[in-house]
């Protein structure tokens, strides 16, 4: 992945030096699964990790240091879908894109949407509209689940802006429309098409920022496609139980994760990633 024509993003907080820190095991795969649900929906992950120890104060953020490499990389992608939503949406929505802020943790940190911590994996809140990520997820990417190269960490990065362009579009509504309805398989369902269609976003995204400023390097689509394989919902399920559980879904199968983002790399555009009424791509 070339980056040397991007520029760093100013939306990044880093809360790592003075943030607290709680126990730090090896991530659990199904956990992540289910915390991610209760935080898609607004509940407290505590309430499904169990991990709280005690309250957790926000640290004052400081900008990433200029010797951090993987701060600076990830600062630079962050830069990169900035620039290519609000084209985006200046071009195919007639509105104006609000940029997300990234904060970078370790352990745990306070959140509109509850308390996140590392166990979670990478997730975006709606209510502060800020991406949270604890750098050890990528770790724990190409260590626990043998997803290698530089645009993996980046493909991750542009699903949960995904999910901020969503917050925005007002997709965020389907899901907590379905939540309300008392109906789990329906919640699950709306979820699943809510994932889909950020991986689709973040294809686009892959698109646009290649067009503009020739990012992708030979393999780097290839990347993306083994990160998007191995968050899977079946893949997790496998790894988490030994055994897969269609109706529980809630992001989709590595087949869709896939598909979708290729849909979004192939079209660059919105309206080819309406998974809430367009089959999944073949």
């Amino acid at each position: 992945m070339r980056l040397d024509r991007s520029r760093s993003s100013q939306n990044v907080e880093d809360r790592r030096s003075a943030g607290p820190r709680i126990g730090r095991g090896k991530i659990g795969l199904g956990t992540v699964v289910l915390a991610l649900i209760a935080m898609y929906f607004g509940i407290d992950p505590n309430m499904v990790l169990n991990l709280a120890e005690g309250p957790v104060t926000q640290p004052p953020a400081q900008s990433v240091p200029a010797n951090d490499a993987q701060g600076q990389y990830i600062a630079k992608v962050l830069g990169e879908t900035e620039d290519v939503w609000r084209d985006i949406f200046r071009q195919q929505t007639n509105g104006q894109y609000r940029d997300p802020v990234l904060v970078l943790y370790r352990g745990a940190t306070p959140t509109a949407c509850g308390t996140g911590q590392s166990a979670m994996g990478p997730f975006y809140c709606p209510g502060d509209e800020k991406l949270y990520i604890d750098l050890g997820f990528f770790d724990e990417m190409e260590r626990g689940m043998g997803v290698k190269g530089d645009f993996a960490p980046a493909y991750v990065i542009a699903h949960e802006v995904g999910h901020h362009v969503q917050n925005q579009l007002g997709a965020m509504r389907a899901v907590e429309q379905a939540r309300r309805s008392g109906s789990q398989t329906r919640a699950n369902q709306a979820s699943v098409r809510l994932e889909l269609q950020a991986d689709c976003y973040a294809g686009i995204w892959a698109h646009h920022a290649d067009a503009q400023r020739q990012i992708l390097e030979p393999g780097d689509i290839q990347e993306a496609m083994a990160a998007a394989q191995a968050v899977g919902d079946d893949t997790l399920q496998k790894q988490a139980q030994g055994y897969v559980v269609p109706d529980s879904f809630t992001h989709g199968s590595a087949r869709q994760r896939m598909a979708w983002f290729q849909e979004g790399y192939r079209s660059g555009q919105l309206r080819s990633c309406d998974t809430f009424t367009l089959a999944d791509p073949r």
